[in-house]
């Protein structure tokens, strides 16, 4: 399916509801330090821990340790300095996508890495700052989904 990495995530809340979301998905998780939390964390494990079990996840010492396990088709950054609209990418299966920290964001040479087709922005109206983590890995995965036709689901459309 797709892979989800979570560059330095700093919020516990948001951690659990995105390994919630993988699991429920069939996504594959990927954290990078260094965390800015024990994953036995209480306020993790309220917001969807307790679906670690079902989720596909691994931490990584790295980006490019984690780049080299994952090995995706297409690496996509999300951030609110991308240049093409998330809506206007063509995802495939094995494609992974790069969220950065809560509070920062990607650091410039990570975003910068990649060509400017694969630096994704959700839009928003103007004078916002950014939307929630959980929530745009929530757009962003639901999307590339829905282009694979929501396969594996059960309820794949035809």
């Amino acid at each position: 399916m797709f892979h989800v990495i979570l560059y330095q995530p700093e919020i516990p809340p948001n951690t659990g509801n995105v390994i919630r979301l993988c699991a429920n998905m069939g996504a594959r998780l990927h954290l990078v330090k260094p965390l800015g939390f024990e994953l036995d964390d209480k306020r993790l494990r309220r917001a969807g821990l307790d679906y670690r079990e079902w989720a596909s996840m691994q931490v990584h010492e790295s980006l490019a340790e984690c780049l080299e396990t994952a090995r995706p088709n297409a690496l996509y950054a999300l951030s609110t300095r991308g240049v093409r609209c998330y809506g206007d990418a063509a995802f495939v299966a094995g494609d992974a996508f790069l969220f950065g920290p809560e509070t920062r964001g990607l650091p410039a040479n990570v975003l910068d890495s990649l060509p400017p087709g694969q630096r994704l922005y959700l839009p928003m109206v103007e004078q916002s700052r950014s939307l929630n983590l959980s929530n745009t890995v929530a757009v962003v995965l639901y999307e590339a989904w829905r282009q694979q036709d929501f396969r594996g689901s059960g309820r794949a459309q035809s």
